[in-house]
């Protein structure tokens, strides 16, 4: 009895949020098509304002589940510029959670409405959210041979022209690095060898590709790239073995007392365009990550194990920025779950969104 009842309790704290996120989707979306069916007469700019601002609005909710809600430090070493940029941010990728890491920087940068992704092509998949993904301004991608290297700079290309700012979030590794998955890590450094690459303990080799095109498709929107490598703490066993990072539900269980930000500003005249160099200057952006996290989980000096260099600054995030959100996007929803013919258009909106959305991804690229 007492084992069912913590264990019940231990995934009423995943549930709970998830609900709540999940739940306010349909009306999200309601509101979000309503503006685009208004907006199909007005210049796209105008377009693309609102849904940002819609945008935020449903990130912020989800940022007061994943900050507020579970009460986890942030701590950030280097300095966030305080004026919005047109980016691209380069990540380490070790987990599902690693998105949401993005969105914590994001809304610091009072930039939460601009981050658009660069996404697997598997999640196009996901109902409601990978439609609105890619008509949010995020591009899906295969791996190796099957990358449309066209479709993807279109796509870029087409955000800038209207003027639609950008924080593009990218995750080079093309996979998630998990200390138990041997093989994976096996295969990256058996590449890095064969091409003559450093060879990397604790990222896995960056693949260029994605970074490349969006580099060239947006030059002269862009005023940097955001180099960031993410720790999570809790994911050092006793024994001084590295462990998985938490997955989204496994975050929410607040199993991950501090994430640990290291921010790097490249500007974008710093950068190599030429792809050989590009290449080059991506690998050891990602061999100085990789240092930094062997420091983080190895190190022997007590000062730097579990923390990276420099002075790490506690940021916690404001209520006033992400409870409104839940409340509005909360009222919105109540009155189609109360009523018969709301829950109708409710569940409508699921079922008629999936469907739309594997049209426009399938057939309407």
């Amino acid at each position: 009895m007492l084992l069912s009842l913590v264990v019940h309790t231990y995934s009423l704290r995943y549930w709970f949020p998830a609900t709540v996120m999940l739940g306010t989707a349909p009306a999200y979306i309601l509101s979000w098509g309503a503006w685009r069916l208004l907006s199909t007469v007005l210049p796209a700019r105008v377009y693309h304002r609102l849904d940002d601002r819609l945008y935020c609005m449903y990130q912020s909710m989800v940022l007061f589940f994943f900050e507020n809600y579970t009460g986890v430090e942030v701590i950030i070493y280097g300095d966030i510029p305080k004026n919005k940029e047109n980016v691209i941010y380069l990540s380490n990728h070790q987990c599902t959670a690693d998105w949401i890491i993005a969105d914590m920087l994001a809304i610091r940068q009072s930039a939460l409405g601009h981050v658009r992704y660069v996404l697997k092509d598997g999640l196009k998949w996901l109902p409601l959210y990978g439609w609105y993904f890619s008509q949010h301004g995020g591009a899906y991608v295969k791996r190796s041979a099957k990358f449309n290297e066209i479709t993807m700079k279109k796509k870029l290309q087409t955000q800038t022209k209207c003027g639609a700012p950008m924080y593009l979030v990218i995750f080079p590794e093309g996979t998630r690095y998990n200390p138990e998955l041997k093989s994976v890590i096996a295969d990256s450094q058996d590449f890095a060898t064969k091409e003559g690459l450093a060879v990397l303990k604790h990222t896995l080799t960056p693949r260029m590709k994605a970074s490349h095109i969006a580099l060239n498709a947006m030059s002269d929107h862009l005023d940097a790239i955001y180099d960031v490598t993410v720790a999570y703490e809790g994911t050092l066993s006793t024994s001084g073995q590295r462990r998985p990072a938490p997955s989204m539900p496994e975050f929410l269980c607040k199993e991950c007392p501090r994430v640990h930000i290291y921010f790097d500003r490249v500007d974008i005249k710093e950068i190599p365009s030429e792809p050989l160099f590009f290449r080059r200057w991506l690998h050891e952006r990602f061999e100085i990550k990789d240092r930094l996290l062997t420091d983080f989980y190895e190190s022997e000096d007590a000062d730097k194990i579990r923390t990276f260099p420099g002075e790490g600054k506690h940021s916690p995030l404001s209520l006033s920025k992400t409870l409104p959100s839940m409340v509005i996007l909360g009222g919105l929803t109540l009155p189609l779950l109360l009523t018969e013919s709301g829950r109708k258009v409710y569940v409508g909106t699921w079922l008629y969104g999936t469907l739309l959305g594997w049209l426009w991804v399938n057939v309407f690229p």
